[in-house]
């Protein structure tokens, strides 16, 4: 009976120990990548050369649309007046500068594109860094981001506590400070509604 008991004891005790090893072992923490980065000030400075680039950009366009839309309004005023080999070289001239108007604006887009794509690349390269730093620190087997992007359904639908939520810690990592963010959402302007997936101000 002695020996059973024993026995039944050490079973108790090494599945006591599995289940502790498997919650170890599965200890998930998550962040939300588009709200550190939104606090980042590196990414402020980006976003404003990104805007003055815009800009630069769209007053050109602005200048090609105004020069097209002049020669139409000549070619408009004038056509009856024309023979016909000054005629065709108007027509031509519009059509040529329609073209490069729908060029340039391809090319702008691309453009503006891969500047933001390499502006951001360094900046999050750092994130991931310090994600990986507090995932390694406080034990995470995973790490994952809460908002799958833009117009997407986030990765995470439900979370019941903040208790795993490491966004303050990898803040922190990256030199700023969460409650100054927190102070500054506070006394900013009436609150709006959340962009959908975008995470709750974190309470960790």
């Amino acid at each position: 009976m002695r020996t059973k008991l024993i026995a039944l004891f050490a079973l108790v005790f090494i599945a006591c120990g599995s289940v502790s090893a498997q919650t170890t072992l599965t200890k998930i923490g998550y962040t939300n990548v588009d709200y550190i980065l939104g606090n980042l000030p590196e990414f402020k400075k980006v976003q404003n050369e990104i805007e003055v680039t815009r800009g630069q950009l769209g007053k050109t366009l602005e200048d090609k649309y105004k020069e097209y839309q002049d020669k139409i309004d000549r070619y408009q005023k004038n056509q009856n007046n024309m023979t016909e080999l000054i005629r065709a070289d108007a027509e031509k001239e519009i059509m040529g500068l329609q073209q490069s108007i729908q060029e340039f604006q391809n090319k702008a887009d691309q453009d503006l594109q891969l500047k933001t794509q390499r502006l951001l690349e360094p900046i999050m390269d750092k994130i991931n860094d310090a994600i990986q730093m507090v995932g390694k620190e406080e034990n995470y087997l995973y790490v994952l981001n809460m908002d799958a992007g833009r117009n997407t359904t986030p990765i995470l639908l439900y979370t019941g506590s903040e208790e795993h939520n490491v966004t303050n810690s990898v803040l922190k990592k990256l030199g700023v400070d969460p409650a100054s963010i927190k102070a500054q959402e506070a006394t900013a302007a009436p609150a709006t509604a959340a962009p959908a997936g975008s995470a709750p101000a974190p309470k960790k």
